[in-house]
């Protein structure tokens, strides 16, 4: 079996040179490829995730103690655990991308011209895109996936946290691609740690198309200051839920639950309530709060919150911009939805923004006026997820607004090209 990668070299820039030459020359043969061969690769990847559980969590134990011994937090060892039920989710997001059209050679329109050149806008791979990630093995297997689905070669960095369940992974991607006799560098995981080879990577113009990077918000900026080459960025996830004056009392207690506590260490995870003052006056304020300390969570609130709930300790200003991934949220009383409003275009990530209302015209008004990835009424931030959105899996959750917004599926790995068929035409 092919191995993911050529191994390390001794002279990193050597390494990182082969990684990239071996990726461009993997995406122009697949361009070439079917869309049931890139079909057939996904889903020998899926069968074989699904016959090598325990290798997985065999690699991944080793993982999961030496985290426990450096100190990772909770949330992050979370992140990183693989359970029978992830990596069966990691096998069915795998299957189920395969089950998805194909994006590549999609006509997004065409017409026919006044002098009978006959034009196409079709949608096509990007070519190599760079995907460095901390934490989470899955996004290896989502990743590589997607990459595949839409015809693009992909070199994937993941965190030194996950090496082993990483290469595990890659293993069983590389099973899948070598059943569907894909070149086996269509999918490379780089095996180096040395931090060099990264910014080594990031400046492989005319090499590498792409680069998206999944992590915490340090990651990401020093990949956008070192690169040459054009990055999505997923920055933080300082989600919030508004709850404004008229709604459904038992809907915004489960609701904010639900997205605080269901899991805590995501980027769709709340991190920020918003009452309108009437919700606050009503009981509803101090019904939520209650609800989120019996499960543990730490309430910081303004002092309108304090006033509502006692046991809530003092937000700061560093509170409202906080991406906390644990038991903590914040909490804000407003006067009005205009001032939520302005609370998280100022505050908030661009993530994903939740109004809990009966009044249709109020949840207009919130979607229009938030500028946001994800804008919901009246459900969990929590369904902010490319699987819940039945894309399968994501690339991550982009908080830019060029070239893809929000969840990327395998249509966001693709970009346009426009083709013409003539019969001799000249133009006059």
């Amino acid at each position: 079996m092919p191995t993911t990668t050529a191994q390390p070299a001794t002279d990193l820039t050597a390494y990182c040179d082969t990684l990239a030459d071996r990726a461009l020359a993997a995406s122009r043969s697949l361009a070439m490829a079917s869309g049931q061969q890139r079909n057939n690769a996904l889903r020998a990847m899926a069968k074989a995730i699904r016959n090598s559980k325990d290798a997985l969590q065999t690699a991944n134990a080793k993982d999961l103690e030496a985290g426990k011994a450096a100190g990772l937090s909770p949330a992050m060892l979370d992140r990183l655990e693989l359970t029978d039920a992830r990596i069966a989710s990691m096998a069915d997001s795998v299957d189920q991308i395969a089950d998805q059209g194909d994006p590549v050679g999609k006509v997004i329109e065409g017409r026919v011209l006044d002098n009978g050149i006959k034009l196409q806008k079709l949608r096509v791979p990007i070519g190599v895109v760079l995907i460095i990630f901390e934490s989470r093995p899955n996004v290896t297997s989502d990743a590589a996936a997607l990459c595949l689905k839409s015809g693009n070669a992909t070199v994937l960095r993941g965190g030194k946290e996950a090496m082993h369940s990483n290469q595990a992974i890659a293993k069983c991607v590389q099973q899948g691609i070598a059943a569907a006799g894909i070149d086996p560098a269509a999918v490379q995981l780089v095996e180096t740690t040395d931090r060099a080879a990264v910014g080594m990577l990031l400046k492989m113009e005319g090499k590498i198309d792409l680069c998206i990077p999944r992590g915490g918000e340090s990651l990401i900026r020093a990949v956008v200051e070192q690169a040459h080459i054009p990055v999505i960025k997923h920055y933080t996830g300082n989600c919030h839920v508004y709850i404004d004056s008229n709604c459904d009392e038992q809907m915004a207690v489960d609701i904010c639950v639900n997205a605080k506590t269901h899991r805590t260490g995501v980027c769709n995870a709340a991190e920020t309530l918003l009452f309108h003052a009437d919700a606050a006056a009503n009981g509803v304020l101090q019904k939520v709060c209650e609800a989120l300390a019996k499960l543990g969570v730490e309430i910081r609130g303004d002092s309108r919150t304090q006033a509502e709930f006692a046991q809530a300790k003092t937000a700061t200003d560093e509170d409202w911009a906080a991406e906390y991934l644990d038991k903590i949220i914040a909490v804000r009383v407003v006067d009005s939805l205009e001032q939520a409003a302005q609370h998280i275009n100022h505050y908030g990530s661009k993530h994903t923004d939740a109004i809990i209302t009966r009044d249709l015209a109020a949840a207009d008004q919130f979607v229009k006026t938030i500028d946001t990835a994800n804008a919901f009424v009246n459900c969990s931030t929590r369904f902010s997820d490319g699987g819940q959105y039945g894309l399968g899996a994501e690339i991550g959750i982009s908080t830019d607004k060029l070239h893809a917004r929000g969840p990327m599926g395998a249509d966001d790995l693709t970009t346009t090209k426009w083709v013409a068929y003539g019969n001799g035409q000249t133009r006059q």
